[in-house]
């Protein structure tokens, strides 16, 4: 029978199918429910910096939210009761240690290293087995440098693992001017894993009503070949694992990630579309498609399609574009 079990930062995993941060994984009867379909582990719904930060402050008396690099969302939480949001945070950590079998991995959306990573700690007392860094510096600043924009990802990442002796990984968008760069430099800094890709708040204006809107929540099927792109491109080339998320919503899609060379993949569309009861069925498909090419175990074909097996990955993708393009 095929072994369907994998390793993710260290922790062992009996699914490579990762049930992603988001409203599915925000309380203990929905992360039991998930555990019970199959998935090998569980990214609980993100911590906003700001509502550490400001719970933080309140109790050291002391705002600087004036030097803050969105004001806007300091005044937000100023406003707002974050106080039980940590506590229920830290306890939900607390009762899926004691209830659930599965690694539970805390998650943070952050956009700076000032004041909230000593908070880092609180989560792996509370019984954290990892922590997902969801690092969102939004590239809309027009003043702003990309060196400045880059270097926020690295601060964030000294900073956390200062305070932590579990693994941390980071969740990351593709927007940088050098990617491949990018992704190969933070590999280097300690962190045990690499998330591809983060999916931006995407905005519409409703022109009857003149005001913006948000659409796509949910990422579409075609989204998958971006991450599936740079999962090909970077395994075997970074020191880390890599999970690939993002239009991934059939077992298909999770086996090219895994022949790209993803570690695991990390779903929430297909979820909130199907159920997490999906993952049972996923699973199934992945074992079904391994007895059929006979592979016994992941190791035997992850990686295999990865662009690390070419002599020269650039020149590879240019093939490609060739034989599609000059076709008549």
């Amino acid at each position: 029978m095929p072994n369907i079990s994998t390793t993710y930062l260290g922790l062992q995993l009996k699914s490579p199918i990762i049930a992603a941060s988001s409203g599915l994984t925000n309380s203990l009867e929905d992360i039991k429910a998930i555990e019970k379909a199959g998935a090998g582990a569980v990214v609980l719904k993100s911590l906003f910096e700001e509502e550490i930060v400001t719970e933080m402050e309140r109790e050291l008396h002391q705002m600087h939210s004036q030097n803050y690099l969105y004001p806007e969302t300091m005044d937000y939480y100023d406003t707002f009761d974050v106080e039980g949001t940590l506590s229920d945070y830290l306890r939900l950590i607390s009762d899926c240690k004691k209830e659930v079998g599965i690694p539970v991995i805390a998650s943070v959306n952050c956009i700076t290293a000032h004041n909230w990573p000593s908070y880092a700690r609180n989560l792996e007392d509370a019984g954290a087995r990892a922590i997902e860094l969801n690092i969102y510096a939004l590239p809309s600043d027009l003043e702003r440098k990309g060196e400045e924009q880059e270097q926020v990802y690295f601060d964030v990442i000294e900073a956390v693992l200062k305070e932590v002796s579990i693994p941390v990984s980071i969740k990351i968008s593709h927007y940088f001017s050098n990617l491949g760069e990018v992704i190969t430099r933070l590999s280097k800094t300690g962190i045990a894993g690499l998330t591809l890709f983060n999916r931006f708040y995407s905005p519409d204006i409703d022109v009857d009503n003149l005001e913006v809107i948000p659409t796509h929540i949910f990422s579409q099927e075609h989204e998958y070949t971006m991450p599936l792109r740079w999962i090909a491109i970077t395994s075997n080339r970074v020191d880390c694992h890599l999970a690939a998320t993002t239009g991934i919503h059939d077992s298909r899609t999770i086996v090219k990630m895994l022949l790209a060379g993803a570690q695991v993949v990390q779903l929430a569309s297909t979820l909130y579309k199907n159920g997490v009861e999906t993952i049972q069925r996923y699973n199934h498909e992945i074992d079904q498609w391994m007895k059929k090419h006979d592979f016994k175990n992941l190791d035997d074909f992850r990686g295999s399609l990865s662009q690390s097996n070419a002599a020269n990955p650039a020149g590879y993708l240019r093939v490609q574009f060739m034989k599609q393009f000059s076709q008549k």
